[in-house]
Formats: structure tokens, C-alpha cells, sequence
């Protein structure tokens, strides 16, 4: 306690001298410093509290997260653990037994019985693929490739957004495009620009995160993507990379590549299994066409499939005004520098550009010159075209 407040020594010796104006300041004073007192105690009470929550919190026992695979006539329910994929049989409540449902995800307890229900029935990995803010890139700012654009727009955005024409022609859209070809070309672009366009939902992955350690992860993550793909339609499923998972299937012995497989032919089954995948649109991406499986190409799974080429003296002209739009230039025929960069991809004319203008900053100068796109050039082609001597 403050000593100021209980001087008893001092108040007992002063109290017969003291006026009423300065009883009247006596008490005020007390008041006040009774009041700051409580408030601390208040505070400290309050952060007491939080304290004694955050500690059992500590010691509670962790929960585990199962799969409902099955409810029992006996009143048990079969589940399976996420993670190590054990199966077991237990008991529940009887309040939580009539809401268990199969696929439901619940939390258990060391004694593996089920302590309630867990809200979420999407993995949270697969919840974060859905976009919520829409990339920037539109059709106009890709130079180039306007009927492989054109092509994507009526496979993937026009049945969306102009399905009366469908309806009204009597044909059915195409379920799924995949794209292919160098890199660097634009692919992973138009499918930006089609998350930025089509009114739906967007869910976008790489086919790497697929590929789990253990047995039926992956197939698992695919069902419940298309699972919320289907929730969420009408939607969009771009597939980046897809070359990580759908290889052509071989036998080599090893438990990775058959994993692999597996999660392979559960995405085989849900572009085009027995199931109805609804108003669920699939883009695909992968610069190795040439090493995936037949089944994953054939039509009713992708029913077309785009080459993104290398662009050419028109594609690079209009690529090149694209990117050197907001740059200061002096004297740069743009058609000759088009000339040029054959051979070039569009990321490579977006490097040219911004290495030129890096060379002006480097000068500190005002403008951006021809010398400086000719250093860019040659910078550019010298770290691009290395002779690959990791075999050598």
C-alpha cells in the first residue's frame, strides 16, 4: 500500500491544526489515490486472470484430429486419425452422436475418444488455395497470344458468364484446358487474368503441394479441394506445375512414386470420375506436355489443350510497348528492338526492359537510351542461354 496513504503518525499530529478548507483538500486527495489504487487492482485482477487461463491452457492435454469413416450399429463410431492414418473404433457422447456424420472431422483425446466436433471440414491447407483478392493483370496487359486468350475464355470464363449461349446452341462446354509450352511464355498470365475476369470463385495451387509423406494425404487434399471447389461454384480450379503429380505412371519400387500415383488417379477421378463435378471449371499449366499420363490428356478431363508459344515480331512489339509504357524513353524504335529479340519469351522482354532501365538509373540519367537496351539485350541472352554444363 502507499505509505502516503496510511501515515498515521503524521496525520494524528497534524489533524487539530487542520482548517475545514483543508480537510476538505485532505479528503479529496485520499479519494483520488483510493480511486488510482482500485483501478490498479482492478488491472491487476483482470491480467491475474488472463494469466491463470494461459496456464491451463499449457497444461491441458492436446487433442488429436480424426476422420469419421463410419457410424456403427453398436452405437461406436470407426474413425481414422489424420496425419499417420491409424483406424480405430470408440465411443462419443450421446449429444454428439447424432450429429457425427461421415467425412466429419472430430478431435479425440489421449484415451482416442471423441470430445467434440471440429468445425472446419476443409483441410486449412487446401481452405488457403481459394484467391479472396483478385490478381491486377487483365487480357489487355498480356501482348500477344489472342487465340490461345480467346481459347481459354471460352472454355474457362464464357461458360460462367454466358452460359444462355451454351444453352441456346445445345453444346457443352469443354470441362478443362491445359496449357503448354516454354517458360516463360504467359501460361500462369492468362490464368491471372482469368481469376481477374470471371465472376467466380478462383482457387489456384501448384502441383507440388499435393505430394504428402504419407499414404492417402494427397488423395485426401484433392477430394476436399474439388470438394470445396463444388461448395464455392460456380468456380475455378488452376492447377500450376501439374507435371509434379501427373506423370506417366511407372513402376520403379519406390513408395514415393507410388503415393504420387495415388493422389495421381484420385485427381483422374474427380475431373472425370462417377461422380458429377458440377459447375467446377479446370486450368491446367506445365512446360513438360511430354511427360504426362494419357489418361490425364484425354478428352473429358482436358478437353483442350493450348500451346503458349514464343511470341513473335508482333507479339514481342506489342509485349515490349506493354512493359516500356510508363518508361522514359529517347530514340527507341521499338519495332527494331522487336527485330531483335528473337527467340525471346515475354518474362525475357520484361527482363530487357527492366535491365535497360536500371542501366539509366545506374547513369543517373533522365531518359532511357538505345546503348542501354543493347547492354540489356546482350545481359539478358548471356544468363539465359549458358550452355548447361551440369554433366560436363
Amino acid at each position: 500500500m502507499d505509505e502516503s496513504i496510511i501515515d498515521n503518525t503524521n496525520i494524528e499530529r497534524n489533524l487539530t491544526s487542520l482548517t475545514n478548507q483543508e480537510y476538505e483538500e485532505l479528503i479529496e486527495s485520499l479519494q483520488e489515490k483510493i480511486e488510482i489504487q482500485t483501478k490498479e487492482i482492478s488491472s491487476h485482477k483482470k491480467e491475474n486472470e488472463q494469466l491463470k487461463k494461459e496456464n491451463n491452457q499449457l497444461k491441458r492435454t492436446p487433442l488429436f484430429v480424426a476422420s469419421v469413416i463410419d457410424t456403427l450399429d453398436s452405437g461406436e463410431v470407426y474413425l481414422r486419425q489424420q496425419g499417420n492414418n491409424q483406424e480405430y473404433i470408440t465411443g462419443c457422447a450421446e449429444d454428439l452422436k447424432s450429429e457425427l456424420k461421415p467425412g466429419m472431422k472430430v478431435a479425440v483425446n489421449n484415451a482416442l475418444s471423441i470430445v467434440r466436433i471440429v468445425a472446419n471440414s476443409v483441410d486449412s491447407r487446401v481452405r488457403v488455395m481459394e484467391l479472396i483478392e483478385s490478381p491486377d493483370v487483365t487480357f489487355e496487359k498480356i501482348g500477344g497470344l489472342r487465340e490461345e486468350i480467346e481459347e481459354v475464355r471460352e472454355a474457362v470464363e464464357y461458360p460462367l458468364t454466358k452460359p444462355e449461349i451454351f444453352r441456346r446452341i445445345g453444346v457443352e462446354p469443354p470441362k478443362g484446358i491445359l496449357l503448354y509450352g516454354p517458360p516463360g511464355t504467359g501460361k500462369t498470365l492468362i490464368a491471372k487474368a482469368v481469376a481477374h475476369q470471371a465472376n467466380a470463385t478462383f482457387i489456384r495451387m501448384s502441383g507440388s503441394e499435393l505430394v504428402h509423406k504419407f499414404i492417402g494425404e494427397g488423395a485426401q487434399m484433392v477430394r476436399e479441394l474439388f470438394t470445396m471447389a463444388r461448395e464455392r461454384a460456380p468456380s475455378i480450379v488452376f492447377i500450376d506445375e501439374i507435371d509434379a503429380i501427373g506423370t506417366i505412371r511407372m513402376h520403379d519400387g519406390t513408395s514415393g512414386s507410388a503415393e504420387v500415383q495415388r493422389t495421381l488417379m484420385q485427381l483422374l477421378a474427380e475431373m472425370d470420375g462417377f461422380d458429377n463435378r458440377g459447375d467446377v471449371r479446370i486450368m491446367g499449366a506445365t512446360n513438360r506436355v511430354d511427360m504426362l499420363d494419357p489418361a490425364l490428356l484425354r478428352p473429358g478431363r482436358f478437353d483442350r489443350v493450348v500451346l503458349v508459344p514464343l511470341p513473335d515480331t508482333a507479339a514481342r512489339h506489342e509485349i515490349l510497348k506493354i512493359h516500356s509504357a510508363k518508361m522514359q524513353l529517347v530514340g527507341i524504335p521499338l519495332d527494331k528492338l522487336a527485330a531483335e529479340t528473337d527467340n525471346s519469351t515475354g518474362a525475357e522482354l520484361e527482363a530487357i526492359c527492366r535491365e535497360a532501365g536500371m542501366m539509366a538509373v545506374r547513369r543517373d540519367a533522365d531518359a532511357i537510351t538505345w546503348p542501354d537496351f543493347e547492354e540489356a539485350m546482350r545481359k539478358v541472352k548471356d544468363k539465359t542461354q549458358k550452355p548447361d554444363i551440369m554433366f560436363l
